[in-house]
């Protein structure tokens, strides 16, 4: 079950033809069952109105009667909880040769799912045209009306202004710069649709299904490219233009002249991604590696060359880390993306530097974890991003208001 975040005083919304019906759903989104006086206790709203927004919210089926409570006589409270089959969404998430699109309920719960090899470089029209087929294969498999579809939320591979959910000069994505993935998904599907990059919705799926109880959170993708997600206060932090979390371009001590794709040098992916992980192996053997999947399996083996490879990435990694923690002061830092599939070496390396570069105030509780959503998270993510904004406090009070003034 994803929860929500509680909501104080300055965060309500604004006024509407259904005050507080934000307020009173916020307190059910978690899946429990509470009764009316409960409700108006915890809100500070008269019963009355509790009871009027309550029917409001069972009018758009996002509320359901979920037994009675203990009495201590006479007739038992009736119970309410949030009805996560109400609506459904979906999420998607892109990789440069792969995607994967889940239906889910307002839950998180998946209903149906399909995988694909797919090269994100065929440009937007090819994969977004695949992208709307297969929502409409998942609506048909989970036996969901389009009608009851509330939002769609996408991941891709590349910087994404998330406001516009537009690509911004995406280095993996040719044709995708600037393309405006909404409208083109919304010429088939008149729902919201939202579009972040990979690492972000990383870090929303992670966070919400295995740390839900820890607010600040660093979830870091070591890939081709080396990014963050940043969770704070419960939050992610996008930063001004999308791009807080790009560590792939902070230049490291061990970079030099090491020359990187970006056009500058000594940048942390030159040294520590796949490609140059891949390289320096190739160069050291003359063979014939080819991917990241190639240097997890020589880890695996046993090779002491792709040990000593991973080890060296995991210090590099740790060197941008160790300055992270000591700037935003995370409680976990949880490490995913294909090379996290290394395991202990990778890991061993980050944390070597991490816990002797920062403050030991600032690691005195810090956990650095693998991902336990592993190849899923992104999905993951794209779906809590879509059930977010579904049930934020806006979205909520605004469909209150269509229904009254319907």
């Amino acid at each position: 079950m994803l929860k929500s975040p509680p909501q104080t005083p300055s965060s309500r919304p604004a006024a509407s033809p259904a005050p507080g019906a934000s307020e009173v759903f916020q307190l059910l989104r978690d899946g429990r069952p509470r009764t009316r006086a409960e409700l108006a206790r915890l809100t500070g709203l008269a019963r009355s109105t509790v009871a009027s927004r309550v029917d409001t919210l069972m009018a758009l089926g996002l509320v359901t009667p979920d037994g009675g409570a203990a009495s201590t006589g006479g007739r038992p409270p009736s119970l309410f909880a949030l009805n996560p089959g109400a609506r459904v969404v979906v999420g998607a998430d892109f990789g440069a040769t792969h995607a994967r699109v889940i239906l889910a309920d307002l839950s998180g719960r998946e209903l149906a799912e399909e995988r694909q090899a797919l090269a994100i470089d065929e440009g937007p029209d090819a994969v977004l045209g695949w992208l709307v087929r297969t929502v409409a294969l998942l609506l048909e498999r989970g036996n969901r009306p389009v009608s009851e579809l509330a939002a769609i939320g996408i991941g891709l591979p590349g910087p994404v202004e998330h406001r516009t959910g537009r690509p911004i000069n995406p280095p993996i994505m040719p044709g995708w710069d600037r393309a405006d993935v909404p409208a083109l998904v919304q010429t088939r599907y008149d729902v919201p649709v939202l579009v972040d990059n990979d690492v972000n919705i990383m870090a929303l799926g992670e966070r919400s299904f295995f740390w839900p109880e820890t607010t600040e959170l660093m979830f870091v993708k070591v890939a081709t490219g080396i990014g963050a997600g940043i969770i704070s206060g419960g939050a992610l932090q996008r930063g001004a233009q999308g791009t807080a979390g790009d560590l792939g371009h902070v230049r490291v001590p061990r970079g030099g002249e090491v020359l990187c794709r970006c056009g500058n040098t000594g940048c942390l992916e030159a040294l520590a991604g796949a490609p140059a992980l891949v390289a320096a192996l190739n160069a050291q053997s003359a063979g014939e590696l080819g991917t990241s999947q190639d240097v997890v399996d020589l880890v695996r083996s046993g090779d002491a060359r792709a040990v000593q490879a991973i080890r060296q990435a995991g210090r590099d990694i740790g060197d941008v880390l160790a300055t992270c923690v000591n700037l935003i002061n995370p409680s976990a830092i949880v490490i995913g993306g294909s090379l996290a599939q290394a395991g202990e070496h990778l890991l061993a390396g980050i944390r070597e530097v991490v816990y002797r570069r920062s403050l030991p105030l600032a690691t005195e509780h810090l956990r650095v974890a693998p991902s336990v959503a592993g190849d899923r998270a992104g999905v993951m993510g794209a779906t809590v991003m879509a059930v977010d904004h579904v049930l934020s406090p806006e979205s909520i009070e605004a469909a209150c208001a269509a229904l009254t003034t319907g």
